[in-house]
């Protein structure tokens, strides 16, 4: 078993999901972890974070974690801390900064690169401190325009690190470090893999839950329904699945769903309450208000709901990036980036007990996890759609009026892109009403008319992702008939910003 260590980078829960697919087993601890805690372990990763290690406030690991006689590889943060423990020098100048990709160039090859990555590669930086000096008796393994020292290795004690992130996707030969980690310096088996951990989840579902009963909030999307699946093979009929239709939704998408969850013989039920979310959301603005509202009237509907069911228990469909952006990781110390509904609206007293089995996964794992539970393959790859649908989608106030706006043009929108992206390239396509109006000219009359913005972006697991370059007329299919089609828009534009430095979503 491999651990990982938090110091509340945004990407820890991709170094375990890297291993994972590399079909060996890992688990995350807190940066106070005990040498008690990671009896048994054969390695140690130490995570990237957003602190500086040159402050006196910033988190450190136990000296008697260091004292442990198996191998270390540190990433970023974790690289630093080992620069210092190890009597190396770190400086913070701002040409040490460095963020998004970065040419990789090898001085001489090592366990950690081997033939499998060439002399000079694309690597993925979020720094501002650097290692200025190697400790002693470390060699220097790799540099890059910013960082003198990117890379280095004292393999007699059993010690690696690594300024880059090779957990991101972005990185481009990311997979070879990890291999070469595991296979050639660990030498572990692979003998993990993701039918373990289903039936491991469902194992602890039944544990926690007993005999009692168990109510489940359905978004509409894969997350809550692949989670449900989950649940109802560990409890049975003793589920009761919620299908809260909030008008929040795209065109004709309620239907769809209660479709094809009741085809999959689950017990659900439809709950119309769309005047009861549109009613709370007027005049609110603030897209923190909005998630935490649709969070807490979430809750207050199931909450009912499972009074009536007798349940004391609720699954929701959280996945890691909704946890990592609205909380502190495994640590508590990561930055804030948003409130994801199922995490940052919840009431901080509530009687339902969670179940939320995939809350250390990301999208592509859960996809996979779809397939395996029987999900059909059409709904397993659909575009992620948050939780509070397109109240977060339209910029400003929530009104009957902009939502249907909102959901023609994201259906014209959809349809388009069905038809061109066959190869299923582009992982997320939402459209985004702004709370502008533009000047334009129709059957040669003014108008003053509403703006859509179109975003299309590639990425595997949602927490680095590029926009996608959509051919220029497919775009200008999308613009044409949206402007045409749609009464009310006189302006479409297409987003250009990979994340970071933006989010996927706009709010």
């Amino acid at each position: 078993m491999i651990a990982i260590i938090d110091f509340g980078s945004q990407f820890t829960q991709l170094i375990a999901r890297k291993i994972r697919e590399l079909g060996v087993y890992s688990k995350i601890y807190p940066y106070y972890a005990t040498q008690q805690d990671l009896q048994g372990v054969e390695a140690i990763i130490l995570s990237g974070g957003p602190c500086s290690v040159l402050s006196p406030e910033a988190p450190r690991l136990k000296q008697e974690i260091w004292d442990m006689h198996i191998p270390i590889l540190a990433f970023c943060y974790g690289y630093q801390l080992m620069t210092i423990q190890y009597g190396g020098t770190i400086v913070k100048r701002d040409q040490a900064r460095e963020y998004g990709k970065t040419s990789l160039k090898l001085l001489e090859n090592s366990s950690l690169f081997m033939s499998n990555i060439p002399q000079e590669s694309t690597v993925w930086m979020s720094h501002e401190d650097g290692v200025e000096e190697a400790p002693e008796g470390f060699a220097i393994l790799a540099t890059t325009k910013n960082s003198p020292v990117a890379a280095f290795e004292n393999p007699s004690l059993m010690r690696y690190g690594l300024q880059f992130h090779p957990e991101v996707h972005h990185c481009e030969f990311g997979t070879q470090f990890f291999q070469n980690f595991l296979f050639s310096i660990l030498q572990v088996k692979k003998d993990w893999n993701l039918s373990d951990f289903i039936q491991d989840q469902i194992q602890e579902i039944q544990q926690k839950v007993g005999s009692k009963k168990v109510i489940c909030g359905i978004s509409g999307g894969v997350d809550s329904s692949v989670a449900a699946l989950i649940v109802s093979k560990a409890v049975g009929d003793r589920l009761k699945c919620i299908f809260v239709d909030h008008g929040l939704l795209r065109l004709n998408e309620g239907d769809e769903v209660i479709q094809m969850l009741q085809e999959l013989g689950l017990n659900i039920e439809r709950l119309n309450v769309s005047d009861l979310f549109l009613q709370a959301l007027r005049g609110i603005s603030d897209p923190e208000q909005k998630r935490k509202l649709i969070g807490k009237l979430f809750i207050d509907v199931f909450a009912k709901e499972a009074a009536s069911f007798d349940a004391d228990f609720l699954v929701q469909g959280t996945l890691y990036p909704d946890v990592i952006e609205s909380s502190g990781g495994v640590s508590g110390i990561a930055a804030k980036i948003k409130s994801h509904h199922n995490v940052g609206g919840l009431p901080e007293k509530m009687e339902l007990q969670l179940i939320e089995p995939l809350q250390y996964l990301f999208k592509d794992e859960v996809r996979r996890m779809g397939e395996k539970l029987g999900l059909p393959a059409p709904f397993v790859h659909r575009h992620p759609f948050p939780g509070p649908g397109l109240a977060i989608r339209i910029i400003g106030e929530v009104t009957p009026d902009r939502i249907e706006l909102l959901q023609k043009a994201d259906a014209i929108m959809r349809t388009e892109i069905k038809a061109y992206d066959t190869n299923q390239n582009i992982w997320q396509a939402l459209a985004v009403l702004l709370p502008i109006k533009t000047v334009g000219v129709m059957g040669d009359e003014r108008t003053y008319q509403n703006v859509v913005a179109i975003r299309l972006v590639e990425s595997v697991d949602g927490m680095t992702a590029n926009w996608h370059h959509l051919p220029s007329q497919v775009l200008e299919q999308i613009s044409n008939r949206i402007t045409n089609e749609v009464k009310g828009i006189n302006r479409v534009v297409y987003d250009i910003t990979s994340k970071p430095p933006a989010t996927i979503e706009w709010e």
